[in-house]
């Protein structure tokens, strides 16, 4: 596996556990993951220590015992090639108080968390979960220092075209369905980023709700549209390139980023308008699929 050519954005490669997996699994999954990535070959290893980070996204009982495995792969006499980050599903606005059940962005900031994932669409379906909750949460997270990991995506099929296909529906049917679908992700994108540093590092995981847990995820032509049509924004532009990565995690999968670089996402453009990476779910939960679609998404 030879190294791509230097980009200005690290690919970005994560999984998030939902409430799938028991402490045991989760552990067994991190464990299994960390050994895998150790045991890669040694160009292998180089090319994704030179272009990819991973994330892990498991439930909160979790997440300290995962931190401690990934510090002690980090320091073992082999370890691993690629920075593995742990994030958080979910934590509240404010620092401390009164707030039963709730968890504090700076106590998972103190115990090595990195990554904050906020307004997933399930956590908006049923927990109503908004746009404003979703800005104060991202502005805490970026003042304690991790990075939002905002979930951004529209509701609805867009009517003018219907997602899928390798052809995109044609130049203006694809236009149409992009032009749709952009108001509800801009008012996303806008409210979680108005409290964040321009210069503070944010992903955005474009999951349109509609392709959540899908058979099939979202054509790439469409896909790459939308995710262009992200970083033109004028509050993405003002920011630092490399302080925005945009990821897909539709049904994301192994051999999808592959269909998505060949579509547009990836290449000699992507530093521009292009997406860095996926956000996985259900597909990446077999550690070995999961490293599979690292080495895709590195060799990209």
């Amino acid at each position: 596996m030879s190294a791509p050519p230097p980009r200005h954005r690290r690919r970005l490669v994560g999984v998030s556990t939902k409430m799938y997996f028991s402490f045991a699994r989760t552990t067994s999954y991190v464990g299994t993951l960390l050994g895998l990535l150790a045991s890669l070959p040694a160009e292998t290893r180089a090319a994704l220590r030179d272009g990819v980070d991973v994330f892990v996204v498991p439930d909160h009982v979790s997440l300290t015992s995962v931190i401690a495995q990934l510090r002690a792969a980090s320091s073992a006499s082999a370890p691993v090639p690629v920075s593995v980050l742990a994030g958080a599903q979910d934590a509240y606005h404010e620092d401390a108080g009164a707030f039963t059940g709730e968890v504090s962005p700076a106590v998972l900031a103190e115990v090595g968390c990195r990554l904050l994932e906020i307004g997933h669409a399930e956590r908006r379906r049923l927990f109503g979960e908004t746009d404003a909750g979703a800005g104060r949460r991202a502005a805490a997270a970026a003042r304690h220092g991790l990075v939002p990991l905002v979930c951004v995506g529209e509701r609805t099929r867009p009517p003018a075209h219907d997602g899928g296909g390798e052809d995109g529906g044609g130049e203006e049917g694809l236009a149409a369905a992009v032009a749709a679908a952009l108001p509800e992700i801009r008012a996303q994108v806008e409210a979680a980023l108005a409290g964040v540093p321009d210069a503070a590092d944010v992903v955005l995981a474009y999951e349109p709700v509609w392709a959540i847990g899908a058979s099939e995820p979202a054509g790439p032509p469409y896909v790459v549209a939308v995710a262009r049509a992200i970083r033109a924004l004028d509050c993405v532009r003002r920011r630092p390139a490399a302080a925005t990565r945009i990821l897909y995690g539709g049904s994301a999968g192994p051999g999808l980023f592959a269909r998505l670089s060949g579509g547009g996402g990836g290449g000699d453009d992507d530093d521009d308008d292009g997406l860095d990476g996926l956000f996985l779910g259900r597909f990446a939960h077999d550690p070995e699929q999961f490293v599979k679609t690292i080495l895709e998404v590195a060799a990209a």
